[in-house]
């Protein structure tokens, strides 16, 4: 596997070998030690979660705030997808700044996205599937969002606005000046 940060270097883009042949191929998707190894992240992932989205679907950007505060790692397995990670970190020298990759089923890329961060995806293909892992359980009292189309964030999400579809909930949530944030730069929720 292939480790590289990002320009956010926090966010870390994984690049799994592929092993492959006229039968087909085989990857190893997850390596616990190679993953703390590479990053320096101690992460204990305790649930994974899949949704399907017709093209144009836009969801996102979430987070949790603590204690519920969660760190993903996200990948594509039927389709593509840009992904979208925002740094909502308090102090942070790239708050508000933001990284944006095309996952697809062809690039099998993945990406990590940790505590601090909003996140979101728009499908680009006719459906996608998006598959991800998740540190800690969905709590409804901590699950927070930060507005897809906010001008300071300037996220060019590669489609039209007029194709986007979103929930309603995502059509209302606030922009980054109008954000709360429950994390700071300095607090540190990985290392040991």
């Amino acid at each position: 596997m292939k480790f590289t940060p990002q320009a956010i270097p926090e966010v870390i883009l994984i690049e799994p070998r592929i092993h492959g042949d006229h039968r087909g191929y085989f990857a190893e998707t997850f390596r616990q030690d190679l993953f703390e190894e590479a990053t320096g992240y101690a992460v204990n992932f305790i649930q994974d979660n899949e949704s399907k989205s017709i093209r144009g679907v836009l969801r996102g950007l979430h987070f949790q705030t603590p204690p519920h505060a969660q760190s993903k790692l996200v990948r594509v397995t039927q389709g593509c997808v840009l992904d979208v990670a925002v740094d909502i970190r308090a102090g942070s020298p790239t708050f508000g700044q933001h990284v944006a990759v095309e996952l697809s089923e062809e690039n099998k890329h993945q990406l990590f996205v940790p505590r601090g961060f909003a996140h979101g995806f728009v499908v680009l293909s006719e459906t996608a599937t998006f598959c991800y892992k998740v540190d800690a359980y969905y709590s409804p009292e901590c699950d927070r969002g930060l507005a897809f189309d906010d001008a300071t964030l300037d996220i060019n999400w590669l489609l039209p606005e007029h194709e986007l579809r979103l929930s309603d909930k995502d059509r209302q949530q606030p922009t980054l000046n109008q954000l709360e944030t429950a994390f700071s730069y300095n607090k540190n929720y990985y290392h040991d």
